[in-house]
């Protein structure tokens, strides 16, 4: 039986099990009662084929994975959609909030937007989530220092919104290798 979190965050380095862990996580929230559901947000936009591509795939695989979990597709407005869809019986998937923050800062069109007030939004939201709350983001201050200013503000930016995340949530989960490092657990 898989213990589920009030809130998990789950950070990891690129396929390091990430989503995997959220998507066990709702697969077990399913499977516990015919009352739960269970629903995605998923923050990633298809700018490219390569990205449309990964985007297949991931809804592909969640549905072999997941039958049943819904996905909402929502690249900005994060904390607003999470309120809407939380309730006492729905457990909700944010896959990935790095994505999430690349939206904010660097959009694709029209102007960046400062990525404290969303962050402090979604801190509350996750705290007043009437359900249980996954959230799934990358970890990628560990190496090293970047070339590129702008790259240098987004790995800042990026620590910054995970340290504040990680505060608020139940339990934090480190992923490497597909395998769970518990960070934090008051659950």
């Amino acid at each position: 039986m898989v213990d589920i979190a009030r809130s998990e965050f789950i950070l990891g380095g690129q396929k390091s099990g990430k989503s995997r862990r959220a998507e066990l996580l709702a697969r077990h929230w399913l499977d516990a009662s015919m009352a739960h559901r269970a629903v995605l947000i998923a923050t990633g936009q298809a700018w490219d084929d390569e990205m449309r591509e990964r985007i297949a795939r991931h809804q592909r695989d969640r549905v072999v994975r997941v039958p049943g979990m819904v996905t909402v597709e929502e690249p900005l407005a994060l904390a607003e959609v999470l309120q809407k869809h939380s309730s006492l019986h729905t457990l909700v998937v944010v896959d990935c909030l790095t994505l999430w923050l690349t939206n904010l800062l660097m959009p694709a069109q029209g102007e960046p937007v400062e990525a404290q007030a969303p962050t402090m939004a979604l801190c509350r939201a996750i705290e007043q989530a009437q359900g249980p709350v996954v959230l799934v983001s990358n970890e990628i201050g560990l190496g090293v220092i970047p070339l590129g200013r702008e790259v240098r503000a987004f790995v800042d930016a990026l620590g910054i919104l995970n340290q504040s995340v990680a505060g608020v949530c139940a339990r934090v989960t480190l992923m490497a290798a597909g395998l769970p490092l518990s960070l934090k657990d008051s659950a």
